[in-house]
């Protein structure tokens, strides 16, 4: 396991590039902005879509990455070899949590059923008070309003507390994400709501 001090950002987003350049472009803004912050990255250690643009635009500027895959997924997904370090874990569960433990902050970029299911958890382990690491959603191209508009679903069904939109945090842009993560993680300022950005 990777030995450091600064901070770590894990990043969760599709293993395709999807359709929308815009993605890519936020996906590679992010990767460097991650780097010049003098921060490092954590991700699931693929080397396609958003995963590898992140991850290799934070390597070419010189931030340490980590990467979690687990073990049937190696020869399913191809892997970056030359990250700072590479975990491999028996589960789905076990990469997740690891990831979790090893972060500081979190940032969803746009993604599958896979990115969602990261973050749908990791919302819900700060709601059950299990971890408390900020969570924000970089809403490149309004990718998120559809969750943002099932959220505000399940609390208007009774579902969930309004409070539920103060686990996270929307931010419109890489630098904005990197802006928000480092007033927080500098002063531990609270989330300011779904609603922001």
């Amino acid at each position: 396991m990777m030995s450091t001090k600064r901070p770590m950002i894990c990043v969760y987003c599709g293993s395709r590039p999807g359709h929308d350049p815009a993605y890519a472009e936020a996906a590679r803004t992010l990767g460097k902005a991650i780097a010049a912050a003098g921060w490092g990255l954590i991700y699931g250690a693929g080397d396609a879509g958003l995963m590898g643009i992140t991850a290799r635009a934070a390597l070419d500027d010189g931030a340490p990455v980590l990467g979690f895959i687990p073990r049937r997924l190696i020869g399913r997904e191809e892997a970056i070899d030359t990250l700072t370090a590479t975990v491999v874990t028996e589960t789905m569960h076990e990469r997740k949590k690891l990831m979790m433990e090893n972060a500081d902050a979190v940032i969803a970029l746009p993604g599958g059923i896979g990115t969602l299911d990261e973050l749908v958890e990791a919302i819900t382990w700060r709601q059950l008070a299990i971890v408390d690491k900020p969570v924000f959603l970089l809403n490149a191209c309004s990718y998120f309003d559809p969750f943002l508009g099932l959220m505000r679903h399940v609390i208007e069904n009774g579902f969930a507390d309004p409070d539920l939109m103060e686990l996270f945090e929307v931010v419109p842009t890489p630098e904005a994400a990197i802006s928000r993560v480092g007033h927080v993680l500098a002063g531990g300022i609270a989330l300011r709501g779904a609603a922001t950005g």
